[in-house]
């Protein structure tokens, strides 16, 4: 509710820059008093599957041992505007689509919520045919390198392969903006070492920590200092 009221206010003040929405992830290493809480074994999803939901704790073995990832999309601005919690050990592509469907902005002044961007822009970990894919459908334009071997590869295929991918180099360098609100967010030591067991309760910490609420308020000083001092 807090994220909500404050991304609504900044949609309503114009300061959401909806041309460039960027996608990444960055891992947490947890502390060894965050392991322990129960949770399920997953499922393991088939190739053609749609990806498994992520388990209750939301921590992974990696090779940096028990570690937690954040997908992150964060607007031109260099505000969070959705994230999603998984195991340190998945994939980044299969999670796209996850994180861009919890984009949703409701607009005070009535009608439905803004929850498509512009432009969306990526990293090549997110280079695949089911996101290109999902982003046609939607119609959302899309800046994704094509890493070397999907390239040899579809040229290998011929026709059947596909057109290639465009890609606008200019617009790739706005790419910064997301890293630099993941920079922002791992400021907080709560968020750059992970100490809570639920991943609930740390989805609260993210969003909630000092950092977070000065990335997402910084956008709303202008408009509440003035009614501020009219009390």
């Amino acid at each position: 509710m807090i994220f909500e009221a404050r991304v609504k206010l900044a949609d309503l003040a114009g300061r959401i820059d909806w041309s460039m929405i960027g996608i990444d992830s960055m891992s947490c290493r947890a502390h060894q008093h965050a392991a322990g809480a129960h949770k399920p074994r997953p499922r393991i999803p088939k190739k053609d599957d749609a990806p498994a939901p992520p388990p209750r704790g939301g921590l992974g073995r990696s090779r940096g041992g028990l570690t937690c990832t954040i997908h992150l999309a964060g607007e031109g601005g260099c505000r969070p505007m959705t994230l999603l919690l998984t195991p340190g050990q998945w994939g980044d592509a299969p999670q796209m689509a996850e994180v861009l469907d919890r984009i949703r902005v409701p607009r005070p002044r009535g009608g439905r919520p803004r929850t498509r961007p512009d432009h969306v822009g990526g990293d090549k970990a997110y280079s695949c045919r089911r996101n290109r894919r999902y982003l046609g459908r939607r119609h959302i334009r899309h800046t994704i390198p094509e890493p070397k071997d999907q390239r040899a590869n579809r040229r290998r295929r011929g026709s059947s392969g596909g057109r290639p991918a465009s890609f606008d180099r200019h617009r790739y360098r706005r790419r910064n903006e997301v890293e630099r609100t993941i920079n922002g967010l791992k400021n907080s030591r709560a968020v750059a070492t992970r100490y809570d067991k639920r991943a609930y309760v740390f989805h609260g910490s993210v969003w909630t920590g000092p950092n977070s609420a000065s990335l997402g308020l910084r956008s709303l000083r202008t408009r509440l200092v003035p009614t501020m001092r009219s009390w």
